[in-house]
């Protein structure tokens, strides 16, 4: 009995380190300000070995919502880092790195499905 109370709360653990804090409404609002962004600005989607790199085209407001965008998510999926980046050719990244299951709920996000991202690459 100890050994599988152990697996639960192990398996509760992993769960919530990769599991987003938001409800639905604050989800909602999140989801739909990255896709409204992504239609406007976005360039490209980036698979990585430890997460996910999204490229906007550099505005001032961009940044600023890019910025924004990302304190939400280092809050409410602190499972992954979320910083804003400069490319070398001066684009914004988006760039989430994670570890272990997080590397996979990463490469699940913000696909092309979900988000209009218009260059996809995979493992890049």
């Amino acid at each position: 009995m100890a050994t599988q109370h152990l697996d639960a709360a192990a398996d509760r653990e992993l769960s919530e380190l990769v599991a987003c804090t938001l409800n639905d409404t604050s989800l909602k609002t999140q989801r739909e300000r990255w896709i409204n962004l992504g239609e406007n600005f976005g360039i490209a989607r980036h698979e990585v070995a430890d997460g996910l790199r999204l490229t906007f085209k550099d505005h001032p407001a961009v940044v600023a919502e890019l910025e924004a965008l990302v304190q939400v998510e280092n809050d409410c999926c602190s499972w992954a880092a979320w910083t804003v980046e400069r490319s070398e050719d001066s684009a914004l990244v988006m760039a989430a790195r994670s570890q272990g299951e997080g590397i996979a709920t990463l490469h699940g996000m913000f696909t092309s499905e979900a988000t209009p991202w218009k260059n996809s690459c995979q493992n890049c």
